[in-house]
């Protein structure tokens, strides 16, 4: 059944059906040959009940706050700050598309705006200072990914939901790995442009003066972040009222930025609407599936046939890895984390290992899965806003941020702590 049902849902996401209704279509037609029953009945119901449920409202409240730092005119500042604080290392401005990434990561807790807004701002600076484009590239795409892992992180939020984990904990145990990760990405770089000198472009100096003079540009997001978290572990607020409260201060920003206006309003709700209508029915389409193979009993086909293994804790959870890594060649990385979060958070519990650990290396893997040909969706964000050339290159460019991840899926297993430290000083 568990082969069934994969080779449906590839063969659908193949002829490329949109994930929601892969999704749908799949839930259907598994009740319809599996189950004694009409599953379709309780879509409604479902629907109904997961579609209010309170935390969800953080993920377009965290979606327009993106749209409004991106239609302000924050993110240009910052990104130019993150230059003049990072352009004298080996790589140049390829430290400050990590950096920014990063920056933006912990007000967005999306990848593919992080991506997109940070390739639109970089992306002129490849031809006038030289740099090796597919490892330009490479960077933006990369840096990307932190907008799963660095908290507010909206996957975060959808794994608690989905696994019943705390989030305020699950943010906790973000902060160190992202940041970790991010420092990994550039140290690839360095690594790079150290090896081929040609690649790093020219240098970027700043002076102290300069330096200094930037900083303005980078409070904005770092008071969005305080905000946002802040609120959160001083009880101020609960992650969903924090996302609310994100969202007002950067109005107030984007009002001191000069940029507060009815257009840029309008456009960065309609910016929001899109997005949380395809994220919602993603979710709602995910949820009704799971329904339907916990009811013809794939969950317990699954849980049973890795008991039956008889395979350490470390080589069942190495096998889920792959498992996870050949998948994030073929699937959606949202759809990847509403259908198997579900069905393997459970098994790695029973293996003796902590949901919230599992739940940060469930995010790296995913990150992985988002530049991972041939479906890796930032690959596409990047080369969408590149608007030339081959897809090759972006591909090309993530191979060593790929290698950096894997790096960090072994710190994960082989020092737990990297994860687990901050949630237990609060928890």
């Amino acid at each position: 059944m568990l082969t069934k049902t994969l080779l449906i849902l590839i063969a659908l996401i193949g002829l490329s059906v949109p994930v929601a209704a892969a999704l749908g279509w799949l839930g259907l037609t598994l009740q319809y040959f599996d189950s004694p029953m009409p599953l379709y009945r309780a879509i409604g119901d479902i629907f109904w009940q997961n579609g209010t449920d309170f935390l969800l409202v953080a993920i377009p409240m965290f979606i327009l706050l993106g749209e409004i730092l991106l239609r302000s005119g924050i993110t240009e500042k910052m990104y130019d700050g993150m230059s003049h604080w990072l352009g004298w290392l080996p790589g140049g401005l390829m430290h400050s598309n990590i950096g920014s990434s990063a920056l933006f990561a912990a007000t967005s807790g999306s990848s593919v705006a992080t991506a997109a807004t940070i390739g639109t701002v970089a992306i002129s600076q490849v031809e006038k200072r030289g740099y090796n484009e597919r490892l330009f590239l490479g960077t933006i795409a990369a840096g990307g990914t932190l907008g799963i892992l660095i908290p507010p992180s909206i996957n975060l939020i959808l794994y608690g939901v989905l696994t019943d984990t705390s989030v305020p904990e699950l943010y906790l145990a973000g902060f160190i790995p992202g940041l970790l990760l991010a420092l990994l990405f550039m140290l690839s770089v360095i690594i790079a442009c150290l090896v081929f000198r040609k690649w790093g472009g020219e240098a970027v100096g700043s002076s102290f003066k300069e330096k200094v003079r930037s900083l303005p540009g980078l409070i904005p997001p770092l008071a969005i972040f305080v905000v946002v978290v802040g609120s959160i572990y001083t009880g101020f607020a609960t992650p969903t009222e924090a996302a609310s409260l994100g969202v007002v201060a950067a109005f107030i920003l984007a009002y001191f930025n000069k940029a507060l206006s009815l257009d840029m309003v309008r456009e960065a709700v309609e910016g929001t609407m899109r997005t949380t209508a395809m994220i919602m029915l993603i979710i709602l389409a995910a949820i009704f599936l799971n329904f339907v193979l916990s009811v013809i009993g794939l969950t317990e086909q699954l849980s049973s046939f890795i008991n039956d293994l008889n395979w350490s804790p470390l080589q069942t959870m190495l096998m889920i890895i792959a498992f996870y890594i050949v998948l994030g060649c073929f699937m959606e990385t949202l759809s990847m984390l509403l259908t198997t979060a579900p069905l393997i958070t459970p098994i790695v519990v029973g293996l003796g290992y902590d949901p919230v650990w599992f739940g940060i290396l469930l995010m790296v893997l995913l990150e992985t899965a988002l530049i991972t040909p041939p479906i890796g969706i930032n690959l596409y964000v990047v080369q969408g806003v590149r608007g030339r050339g081959p897809m090759s290159d972006v591909m090309a460019g993530v191979l060593p941020f790929i290698i950096s991840m894997f790096v960090m899926i072994g710190l994960l297993i082989a020092f737990p702590e990297i994860a687990l430290w901050a949630p237990s000083l609060f928890y």
